[in-house]
């Protein structure tokens, strides 16, 4: 049974009891699916995937050769990566910011990375 499955009172009760990270996270997996893009979840290594959801955390990687702009994306379902190499800081990427990115994914470390991906500055509305 889906989570709109169940009637009014089913979903109005879920809504009151439900962790507001919870609740959080199922807002983001919707605004994902329904802007085209595809579940952090059920993206494999090696496909191109479009991935749409919330900066958490932009970080600046200072390297020997060149620095690395990484930002933590968040959809509802599971967290990816997008490192940017050579940049310091991209005007918009930001916490709490809604990004659409495509690219081809990757595993490091055992997560998710999208490498110089290409991006999109959503509206917070």
């Amino acid at each position: 049974m889906s989570k709109t499955e169940g009637g009014y009172w089913k979903r109005f009760v879920r809504r009151l009891t439900s962790d507001v990270a919870e609740l959080d996270a199922d807002d983001l997996s919707d605004r994902s699916q329904a802007g085209g893009a595809q579940r952090a979840s059920e993206c494999q290594c090696g496909e191109e995937a479009v991935v749409l959801g919330r900066v958490r955390s932009v970080e600046l990687c200072p390297k020997t050769s060149a620095p690395t702009l990484e930002a933590e994306l968040y959809d509802g379902t599971e967290g990816v990566t997008l490192v940017w190499l050579g940049r310091r800081r991209i005007v918009g990427i930001e916490p709490g910011r809604i990004v659409k990115a495509r690219g081809r994914i990757a595993v490091r470390d055992g997560r998710k990375v999208l490498y110089n991906p290409y991006y999109e500055l959503q509206n917070t509305a």
